[in-house]
């Protein structure tokens, strides 16, 4: 373990968590701009009018509108009949270990395996209790966008539904290979057409976050790009642990709602009536407090994040929280499960990241001559040679700490957070490349592990009529729990909401 000097708690380093709105609702002031990631995230692009890209970075057509709405399967050949269960062949995965396992399976799911899946599988009535927060239809469900992606690659917005049947039987007709969930409008976004532009801008959404694990690809050495495995997925729980923690109590959100993208990251979805209303500016304050790297839209250095100016004694009570979580587990994931800086490529990150020329030099010509040292020989190596030439132009125990937040602190997509009319792959749909489900999961309860979520495949060998005897089950479970607390609380406070208007009434 790396020493740490102790230093008194004390604010500030990022901003102090921003005041969030009460019971009033701010409906958002900034027109709909085109936005697209620049990296190929596996789930969330937003979605510009008139193209966007898939998974695979493939163009596909967008459809928004009910005149030009793709065609929808009718055929029984298409639908080929339930053998739902395809056998898939493994594929290799990049791996350094051969210790490691990895989602190398891809499986892609018939049109069958997901007409089968919607109609046995999927917790349609859940999913509009959460939406709707009430039993009986209200704007919040009505008047909220949803789209369809298809397996021809086209992409249909503004589709919305009056109930909880008419979402179901649509979804069963239009056969999508998954469908997305955004923002509630003043008017049912089908109808949009009919109302000027400026009539058609968000109202209320979940405040949601996005944590992908190719944002780490500059640190994990097991695996890259699509596929992960379970030594770089501790960086996604050390994320959620951060992340959870500060929500709840530097904000005061209780409802969150965790969910597996079904490939190689994580969607929170935090549904309270707080985090609903919150306009664009104060979704912008939030996922700023939290992103302390601005990894995103920020200039790279330093090992591939933002250089760490404001990471300034006193820290923040955010960063000191976050530090304790990090050096406990810096040695074990970084230093000897992913070893980055072992390789010429990329052990100049690590002395470049040093803020003294004279030691980088050093660390860069030592290194150069004994190629068979270890990341832990590396990070002996900093303390040796800052000793051997007196540095005295930094503080070495408060470097180890900025790198090792440099190097785990979650990595957030601000972009995803801050805009109302971005929108996200609901709970429980079926990711297209891999065939898993994006099942929701407790992490205070246990450490999720991707390699053990539920799978098309094996839920159809399972029992393929009867959800309750599927592994599935479980995570409808805590969902449905998580809807009746999020429903309890609605209820009571939309009643104190009604009874303050109804003081106000002359």
């Amino acid at each position: 373990m790396p020493s740490f000097e102790e230093s008194d708690p004390a604010p500030i380093s990022p901003s102090p968590a921003p005041e969030l709105p009460s019971s009033q609702v701010h409906p958002a002031t900034v027109s709909p701009t085109k936005h697209q990631k620049e990296n190929d995230q596996d789930d969330d692009d937003f979605i510009p009018e008139n193209k966007t890209k898939d998974d695979d970075g493939d163009q596909k057509m967008i459809f928004d509108d009910d005149n030009e709405e793709p065609e929808l399967k009718s055929s029984t050949s298409e639908i080929e009949k339930p053998s739902i269960i395809q056998q898939s062949k493994p594929s290799s995965s990049k791996s350094s270990s051969s210790t490691t396992t990895t989602t190398s399976t891809k499986y892609k799911p018939s049109s069958a395996d997901m007409k089968h899946y919607y109609e046995r599988y999927l917790p349609f009535k859940s999913i509009f209790l959460w939406l709707n927060h009430s039993p009986a239809p209200q704007t919040d469900f009505t008047m909220r966008e949803f789209a369809f992606e298809y397996k021809s690659g086209a992409y249909h917005r503004y589709n919305s539904f009056s109930n909880v049947s008419e979402f179901k039987s649509t979804v069963l007709k239009a056969e999508p290979t998954r469908f997305e969930i955004g923002a509630v409008y003043p008017i049912e976004p089908k109808l949009r057409k009919q109302v000027s532009k400026n009539v058609m801008k968000p109202q209320m959404k979940e405040f949601v976050l996005d944590i992908d694990l190719t944002d780490y690809d500059d640190i994990r050495t097991c695996c890259s790009g699509t596929s992960i495995c379970e030594k770089c997925w501790k960086f996604i729980n050390i994320a959620i642990e951060i992340i959870d923690v500060a929500l709840k109590n530097d904000f005061g959100f209780k409802h969150l709602l965790w969910v597996f993208s079904g490939r190689r990251g994580c969607h929170c979805w935090i549904s309270d009536y707080r985090a609903r209303v919150m306009d664009e500016n104060i979704r912008r304050s939030v996922i700023e407090y939290l992103d302390v790297l601005h990894v995103k839209g920020s200039k790279k250095s330093n090992g591939g994040v933002a250089s760490l100016n404001m990471f300034r004694k006193p820290y923040h009570p955010h960063i000191e929280r976050s530090l304790e979580v990090l050096k406990d587990q810096f040695i074990d994931v970084v230093i000897r499960e992913q070893d980055p800086w072992r390789h010429e490529d990329r052990y100049e990150d690590l002395a470049r990241a040093v803020p003294d020329y004279r030691l980088t030099n050093a660390l860069m010509k030592y290194w150069k001559t004994t190629t068979d040292r270890s990341s832990a020989d590396k990070w002996l190596d900093v303390d040796k040679y800052y000793q051997n030439l007196k540095i005295q132009s930094f503080d070495l125990q408060d470097w180890k700490k900025e790198m090792i937040f440099k190097t785990m602190y979650p990595r957030l997509d601000v972009e995803v957070s801050r805009q109302m009319i971005h929108l996200l792959k609901s709970p429980f749909c079926v990711h297209p490349g891999t065939g898993n489900v994006c099942i929701p999961f407790d992490p205070s309860k246990e450490k999720f592990n991707p390699l053990t979520a539920p799978n098309l495949q094996t839920l159809f060998n399972e029992d393929e009529e009867h959800v309750e005897n599927t592994s599935l089950q479980p995570s409808i479970d805590l969902f449905n729990k998580y809807v009746r607390e999020l429903m309890k609380e609605e209820l009571s406070k939309k009643r104190t909401r009604d009874e303050s208007k109804e003081n106000l009434e002359f």
